[in-house]
């Protein structure tokens, strides 16, 4: 009997959303082949990771098994499936599979790094497979919200596992390919050991709506409209973008778009033949030449971005361009949980300028591009997979999917981001997990979540900050007063006196009293100016800062 073992594990995605990596292997424990579907990025709030610009799984675990990988396969070009290829490309060493608009997203990030575009390798669709070790991988053509996305087959020597990708079953999504009920039941005819599935809608237990049904309806608000007007949505939605675009044809408006991503998304379904047509579109240049009521701006910040076109639109001008009273601005998307904030700023700033926000509040404007439950127990009943594994989803998510799969009479498992499952034999069972986690991009760096960095920017935000400066002679007694810098901080405190003096006047006192032996050694100096500078403020002003001091010493 073979010792060689089937397992999955989930390094991101499984228990959040966003920043999707998920790890197949096939070999002795330990020594397995590996391929890596997926490689996405997150997003960063100000409240959890202020100031970092993106948020990535921790691929240390694969680095340090980079000779065991054999390809990396990408099965749509959304931001947390394939923002991080360019970012980790070097780490891993392995080649990159996708389908041609994925292929061209993916290129363009290389690009970004220097790399060659010969390090992203196009392929077609199912029939066709790539060989990875003892991995036979073909891309499934699926509906959702971005052009070619793609299911996986994993054919391996201890059966085949099918990874969904995210999808919808929709029968007309406008652009890309419709949901092919025989293609997907024909997988099934070999059996399915495992079906890895989408699980953000779960909790929805109504039929999903095609992609198709929203057009008369953004038709008919853009006809109806008096002023410009503007809309936003997700820039991948290619058939969103070009719905959007076509009902402004239909009303005489000319149409322009507003922002990299969105630029970017309609050249990489230009180039790759998924769009084939779309309607003329104008600079900003030329927005300004044109009366408002003939004009449609398609921009970016759909989730309240602060960088992006709408949240500039909405502090006053963005390319020369500036939306007045009587304007309208459509957000034709569902705004993901944790992003209302920002959503919410941008409604109100609009509302102050006389602008009339629509939202998808009915319903009318948007669907969604994944899988409601009875999508989910139609892919089941398709496929008759052995086992279940939840991923693309909080735990909420993840735990309610088993539910699912149980009531279905499968086996559903839970695997977490870290929990290895072993697929080889009669039922999967969980054999190991990996330490994970995640890594922020700041800037143009890496750093871990471990690091300290951001925890200590929360803290200062929270806190404020204090620097304290002393200087000692060669005597190690002091050269004039300590002295401070406050930053974030009110100027008085419950004494009305300057909080500056307050600190230095105690530091001071406090220089006064220290014996030789603090003052010849720099960390315990260091220690008792920073607890008296706290315990200071603390009286002040009821906050307890974080404190940086700077001691010099001069020489003999």
């Amino acid at each position: 009997m073979s010792s060689d073992r089937l397992i999955y594990l989930p390094l991101g995605g499984a228990g959040e959303i966003g920043m999707n990596a998920y790890v197949y292997g096939y070999g002795k424990p330990g020594q397995e082949r590996l391929i890596l579907v997926d490689l996405g990025v997150a997003f960063s709030d100000m409240d959890t990771s202020p100031g970092v610009d993106l948020i990535f799984p921790d691929m240390t675990w694969l680095a340090e098994r980079r000779d065991q990988l054999e390809a990396v396969f990408i099965t749509h070009a959304h931001e947390d499936h394939v923002g991080a290829v360019a970012q980790f490309y070097e780490d891993l060493g392995a080649p990159v599979y996708a389908r041609a608009f994925t292929a061209n997203i993916a290129r363009r990030k290389m690009e970004e790094f220097g790399y060659s575009e010969k390090s992203v390798r196009t392929v077609s669709a199912w029939p066709e497979v790539t060989q990875a070790g003892p991995f036979s991988v073909g891309f499934i053509p699926i509906s959702h919200s971005i052009p070619e996305s793609s299911g996986l087959v994993i054919d391996t020597p201890a059966g085949r596992v099918v990874h969904s990708g995210d999808f919808k079953i929709d029968a007309n999504p406008v652009v890309g390919e419709a949901f092919d009920p025989e293609l997907w039941g024909s997988l099934a005819e070999s059996g399915v050991k495992a079906l890895m599935c989408d699980s953000t809608n779960v909790f929805n237990a109504h039929e999903g709506r095609s992609e198709s049904t929203l057009g008369p309806d953004i038709e008919a608000l853009v006809a109806g409209a008096k002023g410009m007007v503007v809309a936003t949505t997700f820039a991948s939605n290619v058939a969103r973008v070009r719905t959007l675009a076509e009902a402004a044809d239909r009303a005489g408006r000319s149409v322009c778009l507003l922002g990299r991503a969105m630029r970017r998304m309609i050249e990489a379904a230009v180039e790759t033949g998924v769009l084939t047509s779309f309607p003329k579109t104008i600079s900003p240049e030329e927005v300004k030449e044109i009366p408002r009521e003939n004009v449609m701006l398609i921009v970016t910040g759909s989730q309240g971005e602060r960088r992006a076109a709408s949240a500039q639109l909405a502090q006053g001008k963005y390319q020369g361009i500036t939306l007045k009273e009587g304007d309208t601005f459509l957000f034709s998307s569902k705004t993901i949980p944790g992003n209302e904030r920002g959503v919410i700023r941008i409604i109100n700033q609009f509302s102050e300028m006389g602008v009339d926000v629509v939202d998808d509040s009915d319903g009318k404007y948007h669907v969604s591009g994944h899988a409601n439950r009875p999508d989910l127990e139609a892919l089941q009943d398709l496929l008759q997979p052995d086992v279940v594994v939840p991923m693309h989803g909080e735990h909420r998510h993840l735990r309610e999917h088993v539910k699912l799969a149980k009531e279905k009479r499968r086996q559903g498992i839970l695997a977490v981001n870290g929990t290895m499952v072993d697929l080889t034999g009669k039922r999967a069972e969980i054999c190991d997990y990996v330490e994970t986690g995640r890594v922020y991009l700041d800037g143009s760096i890496k750093i871990g979540a471990l690091d300290g960095i951001v925890r200590d920017r929360i803290r200062m935000a929270l806190n404020g900050h204090v620097m304290v400066n002393v200087i000692l002679d060669e005597d190690d007694e002091p050269l004039g007063e300590p002295w401070c810098e406050i930053k974030g901080l009110p100027e008085e405190g419950r004494s009305r006196a300057p909080l500056v003096d307050v600190l230095e006047e105690d530091l001071s006192q406090f220089m006064g009293r220290a014996g030789r032996k603090t003052m010849t050694d720099d960390e315990k100096l260091e220690e008792g100016l920073r607890k008296i500078t706290r315990q200071s403020a603390q009286t002040e002003i009821g906050k307890r800062p974080e404190v940086t001091v700077i001691i010099s010493r001069l020489s003999a």
